[in-house]
């Protein structure tokens, strides 16, 4: 299936598929930390993971996939995993569920940004510099109105995250597109756990891996983190691979368009978490920003294509 031309079936279904999947997390997270602290949340999840997806790596014959891409393996488990996920934990403890989907939203934008810089995306048109303008004022507009002073390090923290899914795709496709996907994502995943194995072990000998105040670890926290291990984790990154082989790095970012609407829905229904006039007014924002900038016109495609034969 060419990058440029229309998505096939599979694609579309894959897209639609781990949209949905990839905005459950941030409700997932929400519920988990109240209990646990990050890093534990972090650790129970990727290892969960990599228990799944490491034995059907081995056993399909792509474990050796660390051998020979061990740098872009973990250039991936640093960017994709170890700091998004940590950031998000952290961020989670101090807003919503739902307002943290949205600026997540933000990773069309950025991936944009960086693809011009590294010169994946040479094509640009003003429709696309005002895409980017307008999504960045939507963030703005979600700042303005539902974050207080206080909690700007928490929105700096999304951005953080935000940037490392946008790198993702780029590092999949710059390093790690002629490998197995599934030796790639169980050995990014172990990685990233033993990142946090440290941090894990610390707060066990101190006692201090559940949240302040908390006694007994709740069923919901536990199931939540076990949700965020195999469908946010084993089952979703493979599905992101599959996408990205599909159509490219730049339009699997779109699948950031869904995962807001399905945050905010879940947070509302689950969570009880506020429609606030910061959401009314940025998400739509943010969306018509983010189409806007990754939207390239006939001739822009034509160009693309033409550099890719």
């Amino acid at each position: 299936m060419s990058r440029i031309g229309i998505v096939s079936k599979r694609g579309w279904i894959l897209f639609v598929a781990l949209g949905i999947i990839w905005g459950t997390p941030y409700l997932f997270i929400r519920i988990a930390v109240v209990d646990l602290s990050p890093a534990v949340v972090v650790f129970g999840r990727v290892m969960i993971a990599a228990l799944i997806l490491l034995p059907i790596a081995i056993n399909q014959g792509h474990a050796r996939s660390l051998k020979t891409h061990w740098k872009g393996i973990l250039t991936f488990a640093a960017i994709e995993m170890c700091i998004p996920f940590g950031a998000l934990g952290v961020a989670e403890k101090e807003i919503s569920s739902s307002l943290t989907g949205l600026l997540i939203a933000m990773v069309p934008l950025i991936n944009a940004v960086i693809s011009r810089q590294m010169g994946l995306d040479s094509v640009w048109d003003a429709r696309r510099i005002i895409g980017l303008f307008v999504g960045f004022f939507g963030v703005g507009m979600l700042v303005g109105f539902d974050i207080s002073a206080s909690n700007y390090w928490a929105i700096i923290l999304c951005l953080v995250a935000a940037t490392g899914y946008a790198l993702g795709p780029i590092i999949i496709t710059k390093l790690l597109s002629d490998v197995a996907s599934i030796g790639v994502i169980a050995w990014s995943l172990l990685v990233a756990g033993i990142v946090y194995l440290p941090f894990v072990t610390y707060e066990l000998l101190n006692d201090s891996w559940r949240a302040p105040g908390v006694t007994e670890v709740s069923q919901e926290a536990i199931l939540s983190v076990i949700a965020l291990g195999v469908l946010c984790s084993a089952i979703a990154f493979v599905a992101l691979f599959a996408l990205i082989a599909e159509v490219g790095p730049t339009r699997t970012t779109v699948i950031t368009y869904i995962n807001p609407a399905v945050a905010i829905i879940l947070g509302v229904i689950i969570l009880s978490e506020p429609i606030t006039t910061g959401i009314m007014i940025g998400f739509p924002l943010v969306l018509i920003g983010s189409v806007m900038a990754t939207r390239r016109n006939v001739e822009a495609a034509n160009v693309s294509a033409a550099e890719e034969r």
